[in-house]
């Protein structure tokens, strides 16, 4: 199996057919953000100009080539429920989203101990640079840990600023609250079982088949669930949403999200740094039991069992050992059997997507393209 070529990754959010106002949607909501920041940085210059660095921090991230998918993906489930295009309020509580995804990256990038994101030092690396460059006195690893989860905490609560101060009449965010609730739930919860799973799951014997399982569980709560499916349901809640289009917006976007999510193992694994922004193998550096990882070890020889075992997340993992898990995860046909699963889950949710009783005919058409995009081989 060829894992090589890069092509530029795909930039969801300017899909054809998406405009809004004659212009895209991912200027809109970056629009958005930033008045949002402007107020919140007004508000922290109160309290004390050494507060400077967390916005400033905060719109870097946000610049760096984020892909608004998740607001995307709201927007059009606003729009597919009938709500109307040039609603500004609707962009604003969408953007919410993306307030939400940055605080689980900040996150997750503490957690896994990760030195970059899209490209730039990951933000506990930041602070930890900051310390250093002040000359300030203590622990500048621990300094930027610390920042980094504070930061976390703060852009999670501004999301829910940002959808309640959306502009949207109470009552529509109220319908969509309960969801947006549940989907911060369902990502923390995926989040743990994604911690969990290295530390109590062995890749040998009887365990093997049971990984794949609970690899499944947590694409599905980490990420599947809340790239898509949830998304396009508060979108559609805030515009009014019958239960019949939001069961719609489910079958469509668990299994989107699903695929979605083994494009980006594949690309943990076998992607540039210039298509994913981290370092070649930073997920097998990591750790991460993914569902590619899970496929490989079910099927591998008992050799590259113990080779996944020894090497899958150990300290100072160079690019030698890099390259001997790569081919093991080749040789097992893990590659090719997630690239089927990919093509199967983008079926079923093209086939729930044409038979979803969308109001807005648009919707469906650029659903289709995020569809075709979010799945793209991209390495």
């Amino acid at each position: 199996m060829s894992l090589t070529h890069p092509v530029p990754p795909i930039d969801l959010a300017r899909v054809p057919g998406s405009p809004v106002d004659e212009e895209l949607l991912r200027s809109r909501v970056d629009r958005t953000l930033d008045r949002f920041l402007d107020r919140q940085e007004a508000v922290l210059a109160t309290v004390s100009p050494e507060l400077g660095p967390l916005t400033g921090t905060v719109r870097a991230f946000l610049d760096s080539g984020g892909k608004r998918l998740r607001p995307a993906f709201c927007y059009w489930g606003w729009r597919g429920a009938g709500g109307a295009r040039d609603d500004d309020a609707a962009v604003a509580a969408c953007s919410a989203l993306e307030l939400l995804q940055a605080s689980a990256l900040v996150h997750d990038d503490l957690i896994d101990r990760s030195a970059t994101r899209r490209g730039l030092p990951s933000v506990h690396r930041r602070f930890e640079a900051l310390h250093g460059e002040q000359g300030w006195h203590g622990d500048g690893a621990r300094f930027g840990a610390a920042s980094a989860l504070l930061l976390g905490d703060l852009l999670l609560a501004w999301c829910d600023e940002l959808l309640w101060g959306s502009g949207l009449p109470l009552a529509a965010v109220r319908r969509a609250k309960p969801v947006f609730d549940l989907m911060r739930t369902e990502v923390m919860a995926g989040q743990y079982l994604d911690l969990l799973e290295p530390a109590s799951a062995g890749l040998a014997g009887a365990d093997r088949e049971d990984a794949i399982d609970r690899a499944r569980t947590v694409v599905h709560y980490k990420a599947a669930k809340y790239t898509v499916e949830r998304p396009l349901q508060i979108g559609g809640l805030l515009a009014g949403a019958d239960p019949a289009l939001t069961a719609a917006y489910a079958a469509f976007g668990l299994p989107l999200g699903e695929a979605f999510q083994l494009r980006d193992d594949l690309l943990g694994v076998f992607g540039d740094p210039e298509v994913t922004g981290k370092p070649a193998g930073d997920d097998l550096r990591e750790g991460k039991r993914t569902l590619l990882v899970a496929e490989a070890s079910a099927a591998c020889s008992a050799g590259d069992a113990g080779l996944l075992d020894e090497l899958l997340g150990a300290p100072d993992l160079g690019d030698h050992e890099v390259g001997l898990l790569r081919a093991a995860i080749v040789r097992s046909g893990a590659p090719e059997r997630v690239e089927q699963r990919i093509a199967a889950l983008r079926g079923e949710a093209l086939a729930a997507l044409e038979a979803a009783p969308l109001v807005e005919p648009e919707a469906r058409r650029v659903l289709r393209r995020l569809a075709g995009a979010a799945t793209a081989r991209r390495y």
